[in-house]
């Protein structure tokens, strides 16, 4: 991991566990952040759709553009619980990208199940605590765009806690995400993995707007295992969080890959493993 990265790391954590006076305030972190998790997870009987929008843009040489729509239902049927159900749709404009096929196609790409489950609540607690598994199956190979059976999870360890109470609001998230692929017409699953560590900060300027930013440092792997090093990025952006009503709720992120390297190659960048530029939109309502 680059020092830049360990050291930004080490210091939210250390902001994490400092004791600070003052009770939490309300702040709910559940839908705060673009690309991480909070640890809130709603009142007993809360009910919410959510659409999510997800650019990612750029590649190595030729045009690359994936959009994907996420239309998830999300309820707390028991204290410190959340249900999350899921479906995607995808888009891939692809021309002139070195290793993929050009392809230009819109379709339904899967589903998923999101549990999450609180173990720490930051107004008893030094900070807050929630894992979430996510469980998912797709149509669609997310990179490329192929058709293709593919079944993922994704694990994350999400941890924040309000440093001002009110005001400033920092989180923690650890991530491992495996995925099982088998393109369309081949014989073999390909099998994959990333990790990930990211750190976001937010302050709340007027009751409503959060305004703030995330990094996300992640590692690719060929298998699930964690032993072929494949490729890493380092993304860092804004993020802009603003309550419209009492009912619904809009969040923007942005994030740029600032620094990345491929398994036996050189350069700044990785544009082969990951994306230049990601962005998501989400908004979402309850009911």
């Amino acid at each position: 991991m680059p020092p830049r990265v360990s050291g930004l790391l080490a210091a939210m954590a250390m902001l994490l566990a400092t004791p600070l006076c003052g009770r939490a305030a309300e702040i709910d972190t559940e839908h705060l952040f673009g690309f991480m998790l909070g640890s809130d997870v709603g009142r007993v009987g809360e009910r919410e759709i959510q659409f999510q929008t997800t650019g990612r843009l750029s590649r190595a040489g030729g045009n690359y553009r994936a959009l994907s729509q996420d239309i998830e239902l999300e309820f707390t049927p028991a204290p410190d619980f959340r249900v999350e159900l899921g479906t995607r749709f995808a888009a891939y404009a692809i021309r002139g990208v070195p290793g993929l096929d050009d392809r230009r196609q819109l379709g339904w790409q899967g589903v998923s199940v999101d549990l999450r489950y609180r173990f720490l609540d930051r107004d008893s607690a030094p900070f807050g605590l929630t894992l979430a598994v996510e469980g998912n199956t797709s149509r669609i190979e997310e990179g490329a765009g192929m058709p293709a059976r593919s079944t993922g999870a994704e694990i994350v360890l999400a941890l924040d806690r309000e440093l001002v109470p009110g005001y400033l609001v920092a989180a923690l998230n650890l991530l491992y995400q495996p995925e099982w692929t088998r393109l369309t017409g081949a014989m073999v699953t390909e099998r994959e993995a990333t990790v990930g560590v990211a750190a976001a900060l937010l302050a709340q300027p007027r009751p409503g707007l959060l305004l703030g930013g995330e990094a996300r440092y992640l590692r690719s792997y060929d298998g699930i295992g964690l032993r072929e090093f494949s490729g890493d990025a380092l993304f860092i952006g804004p993020t802009a969080y603003l309550q419209l009503s009492e009912r619904a709720r809009l969040t923007a992120a942005w994030s740029i890959q600032a620094w990345g390297h491929r398994a036996g190659a050189g350069g700044a960048l990785n544009l082969v493993g990951f994306e230049r530029h990601q962005a998501r939109l989400i908004y979402g309502i309850n009911f």
